[in-house]
């Protein structure tokens, strides 16, 4: 399978295209414009949301609920989502198929996000609130310039999680005959070409990595470092550095200078030898 899967891939028809299948560049902007689309939604859903209910700390349970989102068959739920949906958009062109599918991936996106949000903002240790409370700041100020600074870490950490369970799961798109990396893996696994199914397969995991690695950077760049904890591994890093310093001023100092003059002492002196004392 994997000298089928390198020629697959070194396929320049695959890359460029034909007149009837898209190459592997459209796939991938197919694939990403069905994740994007899917996060946003998501996002614009979950996000207020967990920060709601993380901020007045009621109807946790609503996060629980979604939570119990992900015990949902994808794919089955796709199925039932075009039954439903499709009668109600049809001669609409690829809406027909594009709405089920981003439905599905928009109740697949929303857990992470949601948890991660509440988490971030219900894990602010109450000290810190009550400090912004006593300077005179309103809940809203207290939300926005407290809470949701300390939480932003765990709410990339929702969206990355997200992002890497959309795109693996968008390739259930080609299941109702929409483009994207997915149209590699069910027309391979159909015409038991098991080198593009593969193919597919591995151009997904690298997409995969390819987003988190620039959510990461995103995230790099966007939360403090105080809160991510950047600031604190430097500032153990210099304190220790500092430390050592200090005890080795220390040292120095308890060292001191030897006396000179006539009131130095020889070396050895005190040692028992027979240096320095006076003769008889």
């Amino acid at each position: 399978m994997t000298d089928n899967l390198l020629v697959w891939l070194n396929d320049p028809q695959n890359w460029t295209g034909t007149r009837t299948s898209p190459g592997i560049g459209a796939q991938v902007l197919a694939h990403l414009r069905y994740t994007g689309i899917a996060l946003l939604i998501a996002g614009v859903i979950a996000f207020p949301l967990g920060l709601l209910l993380g901020h007045t700390g009621r109807a946790g349970w609503l996060v629980s609920v979604a939570n119990g989102l992900r015990a949902l068959p994808t794919v089955g739920l796709l199925i039932l989502l075009y039954v439903m949906v499709s009668p109600l958009i049809s001669g609409r062109g690829n809406a027909v198929y594009l709405v089920p599918t981003e439905i599905a991936l928009v109740l697949l996106a929303l857990p992470a996000i949601l948890a991660n949000t509440h988490a971030g903002v219900r894990n602010v240790p109450p000290a810190v609130r009550d400090a912004a409370q006593g300077m005179g700041m309103t809940g809203p100020q207290v939300l926005f310039r407290v809470e949701l600074p300390n939480a932003l870490p765990l709410v990339f950490s929702g969206v990355r999680s997200a992002a890497l369970q959309v795109i693996a799961t968008a390739t259930i798109a080609a299941y109702v005959g929409l483009d994207g990396l997915g149209r590699y893996v069910y027309d391979g696994l159909a015409s038991r070409q098991f080198g593009q199914m593969a193919g597919g397969a591995v151009l997904v995991a690298l997409l995969a990595l390819l987003v988190d690695a620039v959510l990461a950077l995103v995230q790099r760049f966007t939360v403090s470092r105080g809160v991510s904890g950047r600031f604190s591994r430097r500032a153990g890093r210099d304190s220790r550095t500092a430390a050592l310093v200090e005890q080795a001023d220390a040292d120095s100092q308890d060292a001191g200078p030897r006396p000179s003059g006539p009131d130095a002492v020889p070396a050895g002196a005190g040692t028992g030898s027979s240096a320095g004392r006076p003769s008889a």
